[in-house]
């Protein structure tokens, strides 16, 4: 398995992975691939058994590019020549079947046109469930431990993200909120660069992007690292400017598509990092977290009418 160190480069060669990993690999690298390769990836990940069974030179006429492509993107994602590959593939679709999560039928998981809605359920959860075991494979234990390590000691937690990454932002600052945390989310990037400025040492800035792209994100985690703090990046793609520049990096391995660009899948890989992250914050003082989880929650439930009440 390929895990990321905190930097953000492989800890170990890809070659000494697993090869049942070789989707997760795939999906971790595509972000950064040329587009010749990235058409690659997408036509193994549409179809790895199928791909399994093509020999290299028909991969490449499926992914509209050549043969000596298709060994780059081999050596790029670390399988080193075509057979492996194929291998690991077939060994990733073998275990697809024996966990009953065969893709769904007729052309992948990508929506089409002509999907039915029950087709559409099928592939939706389906992508769902792949992002979550994949990220959790992915999930650089280590990492998250040092992230606790920080989170838990921290003077306070400023987070940052814009769109569909802020709303796992506010998910993030309310569970801190709620065992007594001081914590914070910036969703404005004039706010967010305000909030940087005033971080030091001893504070903890946590960055959300799946692309880990995003100008509005990646500006505010650089100013809070140029002011001392310690930096957190949460993203899909290890290797991007968010991640590069991050001292502790978070990775998800969830694949967007063009119909769902931002889309839940991508949502709720983070919200599973970010919910890993917050148990191992509240475990570190086990007693009181409990104790303040308790509190906040007595306190709506006060607000709340009685059940005899309701509808009236």
């Amino acid at each position: 398995m390929v895990r990321q160190s905190s930097s953000g480069t492989p800890e170990q060669s890809a070659q000494d992975a697993p090869l049942a990993d070789i989707l997760t690999r795939v999906r971790a690298a595509r972000p950064s691939l040329a587009p010749s390769e990235r058409r690659v990836a997408d036509a193994v990940l549409a179809a790895p058994g199928q791909v399994a069974e093509l020999s290299i030179n028909a991969l490449g006429e499926r992914a509209d590019t050549s043969a000596a492509t298709v060994m780059r993107f081999c050596r790029t994602i670390g399988t080193g020549n075509y057979p492996q590959l194929r291998l690991a593939l077939a060994a990733a679709a073998a275990r697809e079947h024996a966990l009953g999560g065969e893709p769904p039928e007729h052309g992948g998981t990508d929506i089409s046109p002509t999907d039915t809605l029950d087709r559409i359920v099928g592939k939706i959860i389906y992508n769902e469930v792949r992002a979550l075991e994949d990220s959790g494979a992915g999930l650089d234990i280590e990492a998250l431990g040092r992230a606790v390590d920080v989170v838990a000691g921290a003077r306070r937690v400023d987070i940052f993200g814009v769109g569909a990454s802020a709303f796992v932002g506010q998910d993030l600052h309310q569970k801190l909120h709620r065992i007594g945390r001081m914590a914070f989310i910036w969703s404005d990037r004039h706010a967010a660069l305000t909030a940087a400025a005033l971080l030091g040492p001893g504070d903890v800035a946590l960055a959300v992007s799946h692309s880990g792209e995003t100008e509005d994100t990646t500006e505010p985690l650089q100013a809070a690292a140029e002011r001392g703090a310690t930096t957190i990046a949460l993203t899909n793609d290890p290797g991007s400017t968010l991640a590069t520049g991050a001292d502790l990096v978070l990775t998800t391995c969830a694949r967007e598509t063009p119909f769902r660009s931002g889309a839940t899948v991508s949502r709720i890989a983070q919200l599973a990092v970010v919910d890993c992250l917050f148990v191992g914050v509240a475990q570190r003082s086990y007693d009181a977290s409990t104790a303040a989880l308790e509190k906040t929650y007595g306190a709506v439930q006060r607000r709340r009418r009685p059940a005899a009440r309701r509808g009236t």
